[in-house]
C-alpha cells in the first residue's frame, strides 16, 4: 500500500503525473475508467489514489468511486481534480471523504505539497494499525492453575474457526483479555479487533455508532462495524445491548450487510462476532431483555471465564507480571512479593478478580514502603484495623457459636482456604499449615471436608462418604 493509483479519463494527463510522481520516488498505476480503477483497487488497495471527479465513457463517476473507495477502504487517501471544479464539487467531494481537491490545470507544487501530505497520512494509518495489532499480539494470557488450562484448551480450538464464541464469567475476570487471545492466533490476527462497550454507550446512539451515518452536512462517517470490516468486532457485555438494536444485530448476523443512518445503500461485512456476558442470558431471555433468536447465534461456542478465586494458584505469577508493567509503563519500582504476602493474597476475597488484583498492585507500587519485597502489611485489608489493635474479626454467625462449633467452623474454613489456595494439593496444604499429611486427611475427614486435585475442597454432604484425595 505505498503506490499511488492515478485515474483519469485523459491519457497525457495520466502519464504526465504518473511521470513527475515517478521522478520524486513513487511507484504509480494507471487507470482510465471507472472499471479500470475498481479493478486496480480490488486487486490491491494503494497507499493513495488520485482521482478525476469526470470519466468519459465510465459507468462511475469520480464522485461514485469516492464513494466506493470509503466504503471498502476507509483508510486510503483520496485526493480528486478536476478541469470542472467548482466549489460546490469540491464542498461535495471534502463532505464524502476526499483528502483534498485541486483544479486542473494545478500547479506541480502545489500537486507535489498535497501528495507528500497524503502519502504521510497514509503511512501513519498504516503504523498506526499495525500499533494496534501489536497490542492485540502481547495480549498474552497468563496462568498455570487448571481452571485456566481448562480455558485455554478452549480457546485454543477455536483460534482457527470463524464460529461466534460467548465468553461468560463475572466482571474483570479478564474476557476481554480471552477474545483478543483468540483473535491473535487467528487467521484474522492482522485485521481490525474493534470493541464495542454495550453498556457504555447511550441507547439512542448505540445505533449510529455501529452502523454508523449519512448525511449532507457531514458526509459518511464509518461506524464500528465498517471499521471491524475484515477481522473480529467484540461485543463487551452484550447483556446491555437496547432491545431495538439486538434485533438490527441478528439481521447483520443473517446478512452481513447493514444501512448507514440515514443511508440508502446496503454496506456488506465480513466479520468475526465474539461475545461477553457476566449474566445468565437465559434469565434475561425470560424477562424480556434478550432476544433469543440472537442469543443463539452468538452462542455457538460458550466459553467460561474462571474468576480469579477459582484460580487462586495464579495469583502469584499474574502479581508479578502486573508489577513488571507498572515498573516497565509508569517507572515504578520493580518490587518481589514476599511470601507472606503471596498467602494473603490468596487467601484474599476478590470480587473485583483480576482487574481488582491488577489496581491493587498499581496501588501498593504508589504507595508502598520502598524498594524491598512487598510485605503482607502492605496490602489493604478490611481487618486493618482490628490487626492493629491485635484482635481477630469474628463473623457474626461465628460469634455466636459455642467455643468447640466455633473452633470446628475456624478450622473448616481455615483448611478449605488453603487446600483451594494451593489447588487440591494435599502435601503442599500439609507443608504450609504444619501439619503430617497423614493428620490432615484424619483432620479433614474429621471436619467432613472432600478434597480433590482437580476440584479443590469442598464440605461433603450429610449422606456422602468422607474421602480424601491427593
Amino acid at each position: 500500500m505505498s503506490d499511488i493509483l492515478i485515474v483519469d479519463d485523459e491519457r497525457d494527463i495520466r502519464e504526465l503525473v504518473s511521470d513527475i510522481l515517478e521522478d520524486e520516488g513513487y511507484t504509480t498505476r494507471l487507470a482510465g475508467t471507472s472499471d479500470e480503477c475498481m479493478a486496480e483497487i480490488n486487486a490491491e488497495p494503494p497507499g493513495l489514489l488520485i482521482l478525476d471527479i469526470w470519466l468519459k465513457d465510465s459507468r462511475m463517476d469520480g464522485i461514485d468511486i469516492l464513494k466506493a473507495v470509503k466504503r471498502d477502504n476507509p483508510d486510503v487517501p483520496v485526493v480528486i481534480i478536476s478541469g470542472h471544479g467548482n466549489i460546490e464539487i469540491a464542498v461535495a467531494a471534502i463532505k464524502q471523504g476526499a483528502y483534498d481537491f485541486i483544479e486542473k490545470p494545478f500547479n506541480i507544487d502545489q500537486l507535489m505539497v498535497v501528495i507528500r501530505r497524503a502519502m504521510e497520512t497514509s503511512r501513519l494509518r498504516r503504523e498506526n494499525a499495525q500499533l494496534k495489532r501489536r497490542e492485540v499480539t502481547c495480549a498474552d494470557m497468563i496462568g498455570q492453575s487448571a481452571a485456566f488450562r481448562a480455558m485455554i484448551g478452549q480457546l485454543d480450538k477455536v483460534t482457527k474457526s470463524n464460529g461466534r464464541v460467548m465468553l461468560r464469567g463475572p466482571a474483570g475476570a479478564g474476557k476481554e483479555i480471552a477474545a483478543r487471545y483468540i483473535h491473535a492466533h487467528s487467521n484474522r490476527a492482522n485485521a481490525p479487533f474493534v470493541t464495542v462497550n454495550c453498556a457504555g454507550v447511550e441507547p439512542e446512539r448505540m445505533e449510529e455508532m455501529l452502523f454508523g451515518r449519512e448525511s449532507q452536512e457531514r458526509g459518511v462517517e464509518p461506524g464500528l462495524l465498517e471499521q471491524a470490516h475484515g477481522g473480529v468486532v467484540f461485543f463487551d457485555e452484550v447483556a446491555d445491548m437496547p432491545l431495538g438494536t439486538q434485533s438490527k444485530i441478528l439481521r447483520v448476523l443473517v446478512d452481513q450487510q447493514f444501512q448507514r443512518v440515514g443511508g440508502a445503500d446496503k454496506v456488506r461485512v465480513d466479520l468475526r462476532v465474539i461475545s461477553s456476558t457476566n449474566r445468565d442470558l437465559e434469565v434475561e431471555i425470560q424477562a424480556e431483555r434478550f432476544r433469543q433468536e440472537l442469543y443463539h447465534r452468538l452462542n455457538v461456542v460458550p466459553i467460561a471465564v474462571p474468576s480469579l478465586e477459582d484460580r487462586r494458584e495464579d495469583i502469584p505469577v499474574l502479581a508479578a507480571h502486573f508489577i513488571d508493567q507498572c515498573h516497565q509503563g509508569q517507572g515504578l519500582p520493580l518490587r518481589a512479593l514476599s511470601e507472606e504476602a503471596v498467602a494473603l493474597m490468596q487467601t484474599m476475597s476478590w470480587p473485583g478478580n483480576v482487574r481488582q488484583l491488577k489496581n491493587l498492585i498499581e496501588r501498593v507500587l504508589i504507595l508502598g514502603e520502598g524498594t524491598g519485597d512487598i510485605e503482607a502489611r502492605e496490602l489493604p485489608s478490611d481487618e486493618d484495623k482490628a490487626a492493629e489493635e491485635g484482635r481477630v474479626v469474628l463473623s457474626g454467625a461465628l460469634a455466636t457459636l459455642p467455643l468447640r462449633e466455633a473452633r470446628e467452623a475456624f478450622e473448616r474454613e481455615y483448611l478449605l482456604t488453603q487446600i483451594n489456595r494451593f489447588g487440591g494439593n494435599i502435601s503442599r496444604t500439609a507443608s504450609f499449615v504444619g501439619m503430617e499429611r497423614s493428620a490432615l486427611h484424619r483432620k479433614l475427614k474429621s471436619l467432613g471436608v472432600v478434597t480433590s486435585s482437580k476440584s479443590g475442597a469442598r464440605v461433603a454432604h450429610m449422606d456422602e462418604e468422607i474421602e480424601t484425595v491427593e
